[in-house]
């Protein structure tokens, strides 16, 4: 069985002007120890779609159906309590803004440390401290035993990302979801942010879904590869057929859209509308629709 099981997800968000369908009938799974990457424009439900799995959603205007097994129990059926129990223990999320999601009257280090202290009742603060330093130096941050009395705004960026990704990982999760994980970090950063995800696969067994914008990630990380548009999954493919094999026009659109150094091109391609992108639903109404490319995208070799 599935270490997380995905049946038919749908989010729909209720606003002025109609209903939005942001997830429409989303389905697939993750087995322990592999990588899923989800790729996809901006809008497609990529991100809404694991904040719904993690009971993030507004519960104002956000509605949910579909079943999310995590571990045979459906997270979209548990209460807050139990969910308070699951995420940031058994599931962890790096969210893609961190100056949002880290609590700016904080000190980063009592964040990482309540963090760790709520889930771990046979530890004490200081052991808690000490590896929260220890996550701190794993993803790079200079002087860790120093910086983790600072506050969010006393790092930059890159580093508060970092402390994200620090936070994300501190119980070391059997599910770690990663929205655009390697956001804002020059290119040494990102391959020791994806080397320790890796690491935590490995000695920990730990499952992840990767969310990004950067191909080349989901070709470097992942094992199977989901392709979403319009709040659908288009393609859902093993990682190396969706980059040799692509069956789905818009990720033969995906692929083209990348610069190749085996290809002397002007322009990269640009993937044609029909009509306008209609971003509020209504019954009846389906978003607008790509037009299939007319020469296929040359598979990347």
């Amino acid at each position: 069985m599935a270490l997380l099981e995905v049946r038919d997800l749908k989010t729909y968000f209720k606003t002025d002007d109609g209903i939005v369908k942001a997830v429409d009938g989303v389905t697939f799974s993750v087995d322990k120890g592999k990588t899923l990457g989800i790729v996809g424009e901006s809008g497609c439900g990529k991100s809404v779609t694991c904040l719904t799995i993690m009971g993030l959603n507004s519960k104002r205007n956000a509605v949910s159906s579909g079943e999310a097994l995590f571990k045979g129990n459906d997270l979209l059926k548990m209460g807050p309590r139990q969910l308070r129990e699951v995420r940031g223990n058994e599931i962890s999320m790096i969210f893609q803004d961190p100056m949002t999601s880290l609590n700016p009257v904080h000190t980063i280090g009592r964040q990482l440390v309540e963090a760790c202290l709520l889930h771990n009742d046979d530890i004490s603060k200081s052991q808690a401290k000490a590896r929260a330093v220890e996550l701190l130096k794993s993803v790079g941050i200079p002087r860790a035993d120093r910086r983790i009395d600072d506050y969010p705004h006393q790092f930059s960026g890159g580093m508060r990302q970092r402390a994200m990704i620090a936070m994300a990982l501190i119980n070391n999760p059997d599910l770690l979801i990663a929205d655009e994980p390697t956001t804002a970090l020059d290119v040494t950063t990102q391959a020791q942010i994806l080397s320790l995800m890796n690491k935590l696969q490995q000695d920990f067994g730990s499952a992840i879904i990767i969310i990004t914008h950067d191909l080349g990630v989901v070709a470097e990380t992942a094992d199977d590869v989901v392709v979403m548009y319009a709040a659908r999954i288009q393609e859902e493919a093993v990682v190396d057929d969706a980059f040799t094999q692509p069956q789905h026009p818009y990720t033969w659109g995906l692929l083209g859209s990348l610069p190749r150094l085996d290809q002397n091109v002007e322009r990269l391609v640009q993937i044609a509308r029909r009509g306008q992108e209609q971003l509020v639903v209504r019954e009846g109404v389906q978003p607008g629709e790509r037009v299939a490319l007319k020469d296929p995208i040359p598979p990347v070799k």
